[in-house]
């Protein structure tokens, strides 16, 4: 087979969540599978670590995807034009966009990781909140399959887009070989890099709006009046602007204890993860939450959102607090600096639970998938 694949999230160093969904199920799937053909579509010029053998072609297709406005360009027009030239047989896209034009003789595969948008249509900037609000529902329809990543979001496209639950296929996300527990030896000499030697919580992950930091910054300013020695580390870049982190920032006391390091490499975001007393994860909105599964296998106790998708990717190996509540973040968070007991348990845990979270895993899913596609494609 002649597979095109929606390659325009591989961005070298600026890998984010399904950026990186895309690099590890790809990587293993192309050497998998040396039978078949792999058209790599890039909207830039592209790394070539992202050509991982032979039988990936790489193909240039601009202009670069950077505004909704260009989405409809090169979904619409530039997609299509490509799979007739190079005669592909399947679309696979591990961003969840694809092409309203192309013949439904070309099958199409969506990943659908979540469906922040239609709950929090405002969290987006505008422009972005309308089209994905306007296309996915067309996506949904128009996939003759769809992977999402956790059965949370696997029921809220069923609810939300009227599609049958026997078309989409659940594949959870996968945790990076890179992730294991820091040595203790090492933990001081972290600490002392980041934060002077002060033991502190981080939160990890691109500060998008849904991920809650203004009512986290709101929660950990009252611990941080409670116990003295605490830090807070984010590590991540803003998305977007946000009004509502600019205000809370404003209301926070102990600024001085809060440490922005942005986007770290995965050896550093593995040392720097793994030295915490625990990791923070509020976000009110996730179809899974990779950092909960990295701090798992690094055997780092977790605080999260019970709210969507985290209670089935966390089970009993977190701490749960309510993500629209400042009081019961903080709650949380006070419990977890100040139980040595729990922390030790939550650790021992997500060690056991993180075990089934492996990258081979969602890839053999992804590809089943595809199969299970082309399967239905031949049978009907």
């Amino acid at each position: 087979m002649r597979i095109a694949v929606n390659t325009r999230l591989l961005l070298a160093d600026k890998l984010e969540g399904i950026g990186w969904f895309a690099h590890e199920t790809l990587s293993r799937i192309t050497k998998a599978h040396p039978e078949h053909t792999f058209l790599f579509l890039f909207d830039r010029p592209f790394d070539p670590r992202f050509v991982y053998g032979p039988n990936v072609v790489p193909i240039v297709v601009p202009p670069p995807t950077r505004h909704p406005l260009l989405y409809r360009l090169w979904f619409g027009i530039q997609v299509p034009r490509i799979l007739r030239t190079h005669k592909a047989d399947l679309f696979l896209s591990p961003d969840g966009f694809l092409s309203l034009s192309v013949p439904d003789g070309t099958p199409q595969l969506s990943v659908m990781h979540d469906l922040n948008f239609e709950h929090y249509p405002d969290d987006l900037p505008a422009a972005y909140s309308r089209y994905y609000r306007s296309f996915f529902p067309r996506f949904a329809k128009k996939a003759a399959r769809i992977v999402t990543v956790s059965e949370f979001s696997k029921q809220d496209i069923v609810k939300h887009y009227g599609v049958e639950a026997d078309r989409i296929d659940v594949v959870h996300n996968g945790v990076s070989a890179v992730y294991v527990p820091l040595p203790l030896a090492e933990h001081a000499a972290v600490r002392q890099k980041l934060t002077g030697g002060a033991p502190y919580l981080i939160c990890v992950g691109s500060m998008h709006a849904r991920k809650n930091v203004a009512r986290l910054l709101l929660a950990f300013d009252r611990i941080a009046a409670e116990h003295e020695t605490i830090r807070l580390v984010f590590v991540g870049e803003q998305m977007f602007h946000d009004p509502r982190m600019e205000e809370a920032w404003a209301q926070v006391k102990h600024k001085d204890r809060v440490v922005f390091t942005g986007r770290l490499g995965q050896q550093e975001l593995r040392r720097t993860l793994g030295a915490a007393l625990a990791l923070v994860y509020v976000s009110y909105f996730e179809g899974f939450g990779i950092p909960v599964a990295e701090a798992m296998k690094c055997g780092v106790p977790v605080v999260c959102a019970s709210a969507t998708s985290l209670p089935e990717v966390a089970g009993d190996a977190a701490l749960y607090c309510d993500p629209f509540n400042v009081d019961d973040i903080a709650r949380a968070m006070r419990t977890i600096v100040s139980d040595p007991v729990l922390r030790e348990r939550l650790a021992a845990s997500g060690l056991q639970r993180a075990e089934r979270y492996t990258w081979d895993r969602t890839a053999e899913g992804l590809w089943a998938s595809v199969e299970r596609m082309m399967k239905d494609r031949r049978t009907n």
